[in-house]
């Protein structure tokens, strides 16, 4: 294929506006066209798509239409994090071999118009796929999430929700590379197993099984929570307050109980944030983007040395995009979901 050609391009598009529950039949395998090239004058990159990441994100419905991703509107193709191999530049930081992460669309090949959330990949000796989660966008929320927004000090008692999940997994590991003592809910028997025989979290429970959460964490924390690393939302939140130490400090990544409700949850215990003055801040990792390179240095040195496990769940294909979405939010993936769209 030479420059400038047209070439069919295979794309996976939202075919309507989302209430409720996504369904794997909202979204649909498609066949556009595309040409190699960045037309010129315009600071755009088109790249071909190599992984594609499967993330959990309240962007469906109308009715989250401020939300501070990106939207997706109606017949458009579906947006997401991905590693991409640069074809054609008319951009000066990229150029034509480079490979690279951030966001991009589900499909063969994208033209990125505006690249200024792609980072050079210069580190090759792991994993390309690792750049969708360890080394990317996941791994940097758990980098902001954990230390930049709650401060941990060494001894500190640490929860995590959805703890088995791309974020969840990282941040218990970084937690108890602190020296903290950090317990995660996760949806099976299987993934709590994971979770303390492989990630090396204390204790873990199936939040699914317990039906009374207060009563659950005030078995896995009898001294309290100092840190929450919120991915959920929802009645795991609500019990959470009630089991916060004073001027503990709550992280609010997200929170997927609540992305496909039609009426949201409502959250009680919220009294407990003066009355235990604790500290609760949800982010964005769009904002700490500036730190990638502090988190790189921080995450390879660990993964050089072993400290760090990681896992994922590849699918092959564009096709199986939308399946794996869904098992996604059903419950059905363990680790970082992704779609392996070509090789290198």
């Amino acid at each position: 294929m030479g420059k400038g050609e047209e070439v069919s391009n295979k794309q996976v598009l939202l075919k309507d506006s989302v209430y409720g529950s996504l369904k794997e039949t909202d979204m649909v395998l498609s066949r556009g066209t595309t040409h190699l090239k960045a037309p010129q004058g315009s600071k755009a990159i088109l790249v071909k798509n190599i992984y594609l990441a499967c993330d959990p994100r309240p962007i469906w419905s109308k009715g989250l239409s401020n939300t501070i991703d990106y939207p997706i509107e109606a017949g458009s193709v579906i947006s997401g994090f991905g590693v991409s191999k640069v074809l054609d530049s008319d951009h000066p930081d990229f150029k034509e071999g480079d490979l690279m992460w951030g966001m991009t669309r589900w499909e063969e090949y994208s033209l990125i118009e505006t690249p200024k959330f792609m980072f050079k990949i210069h580190n090759t000796d792991v994993p390309l796929s690792y750049y969708t989660g360890l080394l990317g966008m996941p791994g940097l929320s758990a980098y902001a999430g954990f230390f930049e927004i709650c401060s941990p000090k060494k001894g500190e008692y640490v929860f995590v929700s959805s703890a088995s999940g791309a974020v969840g997994q990282i941040v218990g590991q970084f937690a108890k590379l602190m020296g903290c003592y950090v317990v995660g809910s996760a949806g099976s028997d299987d993934k709590v197993d994971l979770l303390k025989n492989k990630f090396g979290f204390d204790e873990a429970f199936n939040y699914k099984k317990e039906h009374d959460l207060d009563a659950a964490l005030k078995r896995y924390f009898p001294n309290g929570i100092d840190i929450y690393f919120e991915n959920v939302g929802g009645k795991m939140l609500d019990a959470v307050l009630l089991n916060m130490r004073q001027h503990g400090r709550i992280s609010g990544c997200g929170m997927i109980s609540q992305y496909n409700l039609e009426q949201h949850e409502g959250v009680h215990n919220l009294f407990n944030l003066i009355t235990k003055r604790i500290r609760m801040e949800g982010f964005v990792v769009f904002d700490y983007f500036h730190l990638y390179p502090n988190f790189l240095d921080l995450i390879l040195q660990y993964i050089k040395e072993g400290k760090m496990v990681y896992i994922e769940d590849i699918v092959e294909g564009l096709e199986s995009g939308p399946s794996t979405l869904i098992r996604l939010y059903a419950g059905h993936i363990v680790g970082r979901a992704v779609i392996c769209v070509t090789t290198e």
